[in-house]
């Protein structure tokens, strides 16, 4: 199990690692968290929702994904309220029940979850969430230790070292642990560690003394090109920097210097509130000649060859964002200058004349910004499935809905893709079907689209050579690997 001592101390990029790495010894390794909270949802083959990090995993232990590798879901939809997805699906009762009184609701199916994986696999590779030393919390935990004790696992506390003060945050999450479950911790692992080795001193000796428990890795600050939990920061990731502030909007370009020497196509992707799935458009940073900007404030639009909205988790709570900050305003004149105007589920709804919600799923009706002749009502049951659907100018496409509205098309609205996921009206597009862009037919029709000039390359075929390459990288810095499987036999650790 990875525990960290704060969020985003890197403990799902090293689950990640992790499941590649015993995948690639041969052994059936599976990802676990028990409840995360994140707007950046994926659809298993078999239509239920989990956390885009636990779905990544699962790709990279080359297991199928399931929603009992995740079974608990949060999704932000408001300051102090989030939908509960319970094994994949919404569950309103949880939903309606406060924190504190969910753990009773919740830690069956945690655990029985927990269970079958263990049963059917030979190794599970378990993330924790935030920092088991949050001692408010722990009367409500599903995630941390509890969960550690259930599996009786080995555990592994990770610091973010790039922050500062590793060794405290190390000692003091320790510390603040009871004395069975310190005994759970086999090690301690600094992340994200830039420059010289040497300048730790002792700090690792200082630590063991204390605690008892040796520091097994050090391991570096890794530029990688695996999707980001932290969606709207994934942009700032690709390129290498660190996440803007509101009033300087990020921008990420992929490419050789000389592919960029011309001009880049540039692209505008708009960062509203409880917008949803960034990591889609992890394809259109890494392409070369593409450049991308993350826009979080009101702003001209129309220097830009394409605007995209992405999905959002509360539309309506987005479009008055977009109304408030002037944002609204900027897209509908970047529209009348002949940008690409480009909506994904609830960005496409948004480019609608309405948002229409008898049933209360979003708070009431809310008019669209009117650049697509489509109408939205928001329907209580939630649709999540992975689809095939044909695109008039490229063929077969494949992704994934996830939405609450149903969309009915006017006479103005041409079919963009098949089966109501899409219409296109002159220079503006709206899509339900997330993961276009991971299509190399797809995103080649749009960047030519825009002028955009260059070769194909299968953005499955890339994410998986990455997964190999972060994998090998952090079990290079990684000293107790046999130990991470010391119960599973003598002949597979020796072979490790």
């Amino acid at each position: 199990m990875i525990m960290g001592c704060t969020s985003s101390a890197g403990k799902s990029f090293l689950v990640t690692a992790l499941c590649r790495h015993f995948a690639n010894q041969g052994i059936r390794v599976a990802p676990f968290k028990a409840q995360n909270m994140s707007n950046n949802a994926a659809v298993t083959p078999d239509g239920l929702e989990i956390g885009r990090a636990q779905y990544v995993q699962a790709l990279a232990a080359r297991v199928t994904p399931e929603a009992r590798m995740q079974p608990v879901l949060l999704k932000p939809q408001a300051d102090t309220q989030s939908q509960v997805i319970v094994l994949g699906r919404y569950d309103p009762a949880v939903t309606a029940t406060p924190w504190l009184a969910r753990k009773p609701l919740l830690w069956d199916v945690v655990r029985e979850s927990l269970r079958s994986l263990l049963r059917d696999f030979e190794l599970v590779v378990i993330e924790g969430a935030g920092s088991p030393a949050e001692v408010n919390l722990r009367g409500s935990d599903i995630v941390n230790l509890r969960v550690a004790l259930e599996a009786n696992a080995d555990v592994y506390l990770v610091a973010d070292i790039d922050r500062g003060g590793a060794f405290a945050h190390l000692l003091g999450t320790f510390l603040c642990l009871e004395p069975h479950e310190q005994a759970l911790i086999r090690g301690f692992v600094l992340n994200k560690f830039r420059g010289d080795p040497a300048l730790l001193g002792n700090g690792m000796d200082w630590l063991r003394e204390r605690t008892g428990v040796p520091t097994v890795a050090i391991v570096p600050m890794l530029a990688h090109g695996l999707p980001e939990e932290d969606d709207i920061a994934v942009l700032a990731a690709r390129a290498g920097r660190p996440a803007a502030s509101v009033a300087e909007p990020v921008e990420a370009t992929g490419g050789s210097s000389d592919t960029l020497s011309r001009r880049s196509v540039r692209i505008a992707v708009i960062a509203y509130p409880y917008a949803s799935n960034f990591d889609e458009f992890d394809p259109l940073v890494d392409e070369p000649g593409v450049s991308v900007t993350v826009v979080r404030e009101r702003r001209p639009l129309d220097d830009f060859d394409a605007v995209i909205l992405p999905g959002s988790k509360h539309t309506a709570a987005s479009l008055r964002f977009l109304r408030r900050s002037g944002l609204a305003v900027e897209i509908v004149r970047a529209a009348q200058h002949g940008v690409l105007i480009h909506g994904v589920c609830g960005g496409m709804q948004m480019l609608g004349h309405a948002v229409r919600d008898p049933h209360g799923v979003e708070g009431g009706d809310i008019a669209g910004l009117g650049l697509l002749d489509v109408t939205t009502e928001m329907a209580p049951t939630k649709v999540t499935c992975q689809r095939t659907a044909q695109c008039l100018e490229v063929g077969p496409v494949e992704g994934y809905e996830i939405h609450h509205g149903v969309t009915v098309a006017g006479p103005h609205a041409e079919p963009h893709l098949s089966d109501n996921l899409g219409w296109q009206q002159d220079n503006v597009i709206g899509v339900y079907l997330h993961d276009l862009f991971k299509h190399t037919a797809y995103r080649r029709w749009w960047l030519e689209r825009l002028g955009w000039q260059g070769a194909d390359r299968d953005w499955h075929a890339r994410l998986d050579a990455e997964l190999d390459r972060v994998a090998q990288a952090v079990m290079a810095h990684w000293s107790g690997a046999a130990e991470l499987l010391r119960a599973m036999g003598g002949s597979q650790i020796d072979q490790l």
